[in-house]
């Protein structure tokens, strides 16, 4: 028993430690009209508008933001996903 308990307490420090990598990541996804920056774990960092307002169509400029910030979740949780198949030892399914 205290041979699974030191496992677990193990496992514990090392979601952690990925926890913190994860947070100090910074992974950006762009496009003509808007740049986000986003962390390991999911919190937007930045957006910032590359277009110029009185030019660009408010719809086009909202799909663009809407676009732009779902791929960077996915770049987020892609790169969630290797950190934990580090500690898990297996891909996970999508994993080069």
């Amino acid at each position: 028993m205290l041979d699974k308990m030191k496992e677990l307490w193990e496992m514990k420090q090392k979601m952690d430690e990925i926890k913190k990598e994860l947070e100090a990541i910074t992974l950006e996804s762009e496009d003509n009209f808007v740049r986000v920056g986003i962390s390991g774990s999911q919190d937007i960092k930045s957006v910032a508008i590359k277009a110029d307002l009185a030019t660009v169509d408010k719809a086009k400029l909202e799909a663009a933001l809407t676009e732009t910030i779902n791929r960077a979740i996915k770049q987020s949780q892609k790169a969630a996903a290797e950190k934990m198949s580090k500690l898990s030892g297996f891909k996970l399914p999508g994993m080069a």
